[in-house]
């Protein structure tokens, strides 16, 4: 199907009045955007029961249609996820504005002063899969940072996001926010529109898959920040604390299979190999988890009756983001051995290490080449909430900042602004040029 010329003038229209109102938005007080906030969070509480009942239709249809396992536990939304999300708005509130603060303030000579001042980015599309409760997230985050947004969910979660954003809407009628700063987007043509509206959108978050976040990287103009697969490693060091690395294994594992911060494989030292894996593969399977080996990990199960439920690994599990109760294992002969694979195959999300050495876990910090590298701790920590920034956008795996959750910090930009008084550069320049104060303020 495609899109009519009809309906990609209206998109146009749509992302004019998101424009517009973020325009206005981008200079409201610090007390308006947070008095927003708040009126967000109460129509969300005073809708709870539409937009549970939206995403009950939602859940209804998507198992008719066969959704896969991992998609559906994130399309659920219950009560308890509704009021952390609505938790998580007002502490959006709370948080310090990262609009107008001056980063540089310089005299280059009297009377003529340089800033350089934080400022929205203006724009935001943000197209994500399931999960309803990031349309919430997103908001907050996007009017805390004086910016409009351009939402787009999965078609499994439509009925959930229209009930989320009506509620939002509404919330922001009754505020100095215009209501166009937040629009949402409900048909699969109306993504490639809204890529082509590098006019009008200043910044693409893609929430999903890699081969999506690559579509969406290659059909549009729009900087894209992109969170693809979360391919999380743990490793378990020679010197590791067993008690330790089975109660983070199991954690980073089986708190939330369908989560993009949780471990897909395990990485043993071959030397504590024969001690922790029979304790830890017998405590993963009493919790459905899956195990898929590499030969040694294998064969070290095999002589404790484990092994006719370990299937053997492949090539293709190094690189595959179960979101699920599968993990790979694998044993390797030395921490050097370790950060190679995680280099070789990770997805630059999150990876830990477990271990009492202090080197060791000096070295893991600084060679493995991932947004969120960790020591003695759980992966699942890779969240916004959890960071203190409220909320996030979404979580990057790129080079470049923002890395790792996306919060406050990672939607504005900056301007330089100057003020004078009839300055002119020929005072500075040829042989009798004038020299610069460059005197910090």
């Amino acid at each position: 199907m495609t899109i009519s010329g009809e309906d990609s003038l209206n998109l146009i229209a749509v992302a004019k009045k998101t424009r517009q109102a973020a325009l206005k938005l981008a200079v409201l007080s610090t007390e308006a955007k947070n008095q927003a906030i708040e009126a967000i969070a109460q129509a969300l509480e005073a809708a709870k029961d539409e937009i549970l009942q939206a995403n009950v239709a939602d859940c209804e249809r998507a198992t008719t249609e066969g959704i896969a396992k991992p998609l559906y536990k994130r399309l659920q939304l219950d009560e308890h996820k509704l009021r952390d999300a609505i938790t998580g708005v007002r502490d959006v509130g709370k948080l310090s504005d990262p609009v107008g603060a001056v980063q540089i303030h310089r005299e280059l000579d009297t009377g003529l002063i340089l800033k350089r001042v934080t400022c929205p980015l203006g724009v935001l599309g943000i197209i994500f899969e399931a999960r309803p409760e990031a349309a919430i997230q997103i908001v907050s985050l996007a009017i805390k940072s004086g910016n409009g947004v351009i939402l787009k969910g999965g078609k499994e979660a439509t009925r959930s996001c229209e009930a989320i954003v009506k509620a939002i809407k509404q919330g922001l009628s009754q505020t100095a926010v215009n209501p166009d700063a937040v629009q949402l987007l409900t048909t699969r043509e109306e993504i490639l529109e809204l890529l082509k509206l590098d006019k009008y959108v200043d910044l693409i978050i893609p929430r999903g898959s890699n081969s999506f976040v690559r579509f969406v990287q290659e059909n549009t103009r729009i900087p894209v920040l992109g969170h693809a697969d979360g391919i999380c490693h743990l490793y378990v060091d020679k010197a590791a604390d067993i008690e330790k690395a089975i109660a983070i294994t199991v954690d980073a594992k089986t708190g939330y299979p369908a989560a993009c911060n949780t471990i897909e494989t395990l990485l043993v030292h071959t030397s504590i190999a024969e001690e922790f894996l029979p304790k830890i593969a017998d405590i993963l399977q009493k919790l459905n988890v899956e195990l898929r080996g590499d030969e040694h990990s294998r064969e070290i199960l095999s002589s404790h009756k484990i092994l006719p439920s370990i299937v053997a690994a492949t090539e293709e599990d190094w690189e595959t983001e179960y979101s699920d109760l599968i993990l790979s294992i694998k044993v390797v002969d030395s921490l050097e051995d370790a950060i190679a694979h995680i280099n070789d195959y990770g997805s630059k999300h999150t990876d830990a290490i477990v271990t009492e050495d202090a080197q060791a876990a000096e070295t893991f910090l600084a060679l493995v080449n991932a947004a969120g590298v960790y020591h003695n701790c759980s992966t699942r920590f890779a969240d916004g909430f959890r960071y203190g920034f409220g909320a996030e956008v979404g979580i990057s795996t790129q080079q470049m900042p923002p890395r790792g959750p996306v919060g406050l910090e990672g939607l504005v930009t900056y301007k330089y602004q100057m003020t004078g008084n009839g300055h002119i550069v020929a005072t500075y320049t040829g042989a009798d040029a004038k020299p610069f104060i460059h005197r910090d303020l």
